[in-house]
């Protein structure tokens, strides 16, 4: 974190010379009051300068995105990178033509990649903030292969009345199946297991025999 110490006949002069040597604006930096100064009797005699000590906050865009084309250019992969900021939440897209590569099996290179990433954003950021890295739409097309895979599943689980369980997915692809099937009436889903085989399986919901009917 770039920081400087300034002096001035003010605070506001002190900071105004700050800002000029560190080439920051007022919104990018924090600022600590050392001392106030004074003025002195008759504006001489007794005169102290105001101290201020300016800190250049870090911006978790820039920090983020320049790891994260950092490690693509060890991978070998010439892509482009955008960002795209909404409150807390960044989101990086990457393309070009060899990104295939940065998905992985499943997206487990591009989970990995965004982990590593919002760690790099998390760093020096007084407040958390969430990552996403996404590479030529991936993640938006994962989400369409879940939401038909889970409407699917939940069809043979009424169709059986056996519960089905899926393959072990990561935590945001869970919580894609879970969404999926919320409204579901004839259907529970939940996620069992630990870790890495931590999965959700999908089970029907069996009509309660009133002993009336019988």
């Amino acid at each position: 974190m770039k920081q400087l110490t300034a002096t001035g006949l003010t605070v506001d002069d002190a900071v105004e010379k700050a800002l000029m040597k560190l080439e920051a604006s007022i919104e990018e930096v924090e600022i600590e009051v050392i001392n106030e100064g004074k003025k002195g009797f008759l504006g001489i005699f007794g005169q102290k300068p105001a101290v201020v000590n300016v800190s250049v906050l870090v911006d978790p865009i820039k920090e983020a995105q320049a790891f994260l084309e950092s490690v693509l250019d060890k991978m070998g992969v010439a892509a482009k990178v955008e960002s795209k900021k909404d409150g807390r939440n960044i989101s990086f897209q990457i393309t070009g033509e060899k990104v295939a590569v940065l998905i992985g099996k499943r997206g487990q290179t591009l989970n990995s990649l965004e982990y590593l990433t919002q760690l790099a954003a998390n760093k020096n950021s007084s407040h958390y903030i969430h990552v996403t890295v996404d590479a030529e739409n991936y993640r938006q097309r994962r989400e369409e292969t879940l939401i038909q895979l889970a409407e699917k599943l939940a069809r043979q689980a009424i169709a059986t009345k056996k519960r089905v369980a899926l393959e072990p997915m990561p935590a945001n692809e869970r919580k894609i199946i879970h969404g999926a099937l919320a409204s579901e009436k004839q259907i529970t889903t939940c996620s069992e297991g630990e870790g890495s085989k931590r999965h959700i399986v999908i089970s029907p919901k069996l009509r309660k025999i009133n002993t009336a009917d019988k």
